[in-house]
């Protein structure tokens, strides 16, 4: 199993601006499940397939259900369901709670919030964050930017140019995310953000000249704290005799948490401007993604004149 992350209960609270009715003294709750539940099942009394170690939000179908109940049942319910302790209940809608629920949660320490959100729309951004602060994550050495709105990974021995390549781009109108350490999170089954970790936040090394802090030299419209991997760059050694792509045709990939990533090679040699290759290069991949990949139609075109030529 992987490593577990979790989040503060107090900064969920403060990230929602959630209402709080009762939170139990000097304790620390942390959340490491990004799910919620709608705990209308396990207050019939029914508990398969349930899971504590999820915020559980009470909308006004289980606020109506509650108020069928008689107050010996419901407090018995209660009891049972709050001795599993999950890290908190949030009613929405501005509902607020008895005083059976109240007294139940500060017998068993479980805290109550409230929400003025619709059910359906607190538990779709709370899932939404959480899924992001609690996500998988790997850390890759390199530099991480976006370039035309995609975020390009470029990865590649040191000293070979990466850092340099981003000051230009950043120059160029474009934004720098992370340079040195990329921490790389999964957050969906189809999607990979990259960010920089705190301390390394918007500076830039530089052999020469030492750590150069790129928000206050070009702005805050040079750095951005997350983007989504939608492409790889690999800078390699120019070898004398290898041979280059030179069409496109093939799309390579690399496995990222079992996300494949478009992953490009470019030999670096005194005289490329790296800065405008991967300017093209995220103009490209933005194309391929739109459904126009420019050597499918050169190739077609080729092997039309062919056929053309040759086929009679």
């Amino acid at each position: 199993m992987g490593q577990v992350y979790t989040m503060n209960l107090k900064d969920i609270i403060k990230e929602f601006q959630l209402e709080t009715l009762y939170y139990p003294p000097d304790v620390e709750i942390l959340v490491s499940n990004p799910d919620t539940n709608r705990p209308g099942l396990p207050l019939t009394g029914f508990f398969g397939h349930y899971e504590p170690s999820r915020i559980q939000v009470i909308g006004k179908s289980e606020e109506e259900y509650i108020l069928t109940l008689t107050p010996d049942v419901y407090r018995s319910r209660l009891n049972d369901f709050l001795s599993r302790k999950p890290p908190a209940m949030v009613y929405t809608t501005n509902i607020m709670p008895d005083d059976i629920l109240l007294n139940c949660a500060i017998e068993h320490g479980i805290p109550i919030l409230r929400t003025k959100y619709a059910t359906s729309e607190f538990i779709a951004m709370l899932v939404s964050s959480l899924h992001v602060s609690l996500a998988p994550r790997i850390t890759r050495h390199g530099v991480f930017v976006e370039v035309y709105g995609e975020g390009i990974l470029i990865l590649g021995d040191s000293g070979i140019g990466k850092s340099e390549t981003a000051i230009e781009l950043v120059k160029r109108g474009h934004r720098l995310i992370a340079d040195d350490a990329v921490e790389i999170k999964k957050v969906s089954a189809k999607t990979l953000i990259g960010t920089a970790p705190e301390m390394i936040r918007h500076y830039v090394e530089l052999r020469g000249i030492g750590i150069v802090d790129v928000r206050r030299l070009f702005g805050m419209g040079a750095v951005k704290e997350t983007e989504k991997v939608d492409l790889i760059i690999n800078l390699e050694p120019w070898v004398q005799g290898k041979m280059y792509d030179r069409l496109g045709l093939e799309t390579e990939y690399t496995d990222i948490m079992g996300i494949k990533v478009a992953t490009t090679a470019i030999p670096v040699k005194p005289g490329r401007n790296l800065a405008i290759i991967l300017e093209i290069a995220a103009m490209n991949n933005r194309q391929k993604k739109m459904g126009y990949n420019t050597a499918v139609e050169f190739n077609k075109k080729l092997m039309g004149m062919m056929e053309a030529e040759f086929g009679e």
